[in-house]
């Protein structure tokens, strides 16, 4: 075994969604930078062209194929085209997700937790569905769901959306059982509170950032870099024997 090559993702095609910003931004720059031929996805092509030539300055391979995770036929175009521009699918991080409720769970009408589940738990599953027979035929593959802290201890004010990244968690754990025999892992990351412009309602609130960082073991937010390392971890062989798991990346919030 060349232990140095551990990390290595060379010859291998990820997909990351929610990628023209953010946490899925910094994963897909990571995954260009161990090898991986990376597409940039998101819901408008500027968007992602834009991410996508940023990493391709950077010296490293990606294209932008823009796709709405709320929509399935989207979702199996991205799939498609993915295949028709680098021959097959090796990966896939599942990073979009939509938050449009901030309030008690019982302001939260249904056509909100329509779109919560199409986004956040129906996408995913389109998508990794969609590339299954590119893993297949390509003998395995890597699934990594972006979940959230609140997936595992649900979050006050985002009662909905605990809900659906609960729903990723179990999720990723029925992909890792039922695809296991193709050599297709499946694992979940569960990010804490990371300074996004998702999240910008929370941690640019002083009085709630100091509240948050006090009381965490790191005291300290968290930046979209801190994804990297676990994302190419999951992506590659590193982590061959890993599948179902979930990994927290918060700061020792769970713990506090």
């Amino acid at each position: 075994m060349n232990l140095t090559k551990l990390f290595s993702l060379e010859g291998k095609v990820a997909i990351v969604t929610g990628a023209s910003k953010g946490i899925g931004e910094a994963i897909a720059q990571g995954l260009a930078a161990y090898g991986a031929k990376v597409v940039v996805s998101s819901r408008k092509q500027e968007a992602v062209d834009a991410t996508a030539t940023a990493i391709k300055d950077m010296g490293y391979e990606a294209t932008g194929i823009a796709a709405h995770m709320g929509d399935m036929d989207q979702i199996s175009n991205l799939a498609a085209k993915t295949i028709e521009t680098y021959g097959g699918i090796d990966i896939i991080v599942n990073n979009a997700a939509t938050n449009p409720v901030f309030g008690p769970i019982e302001n939260t009408d249904i056509n909100a937790i329509d779109k919560i589940m199409d986004v956040n738990l129906k996408g995913p599953f389109e998508l990794a569905k969609a590339a299954l027979p590119s893993m297949q035929e390509r003998g395995g593959g890597s699934i990594l769901n972006i979940s959230s802290i609140g997936g595992v201890k649900p979050e006050a004010q985002i009662g909905m959306y605990s809900v659906s990244k609960a729903a990723v968690i179990s999720l990723t754990q029925v992909m890792a059982q039922d695809w296991g025999k193709y050599n297709i892992r499946a694992n979940v990351i569960c990010p804490g509170l990371i300074k996004t412009k998702f999240s910008e309602a929370l941690w640019q609130n002083e009085k709630i950032a100091d509240r948050f960082t006090a009381n965490l073991p790191l005291q300290r937010l968290g930046e979209t870099e801190d994804l990297i390392g676990t994302a190419v971890f999951l992506a590659s062989n590193a982590s061959s024997y890993c599948t179902g798991a979930t990994f927290t990346v918060d700061g020792g919030y769970l713990v506090a």
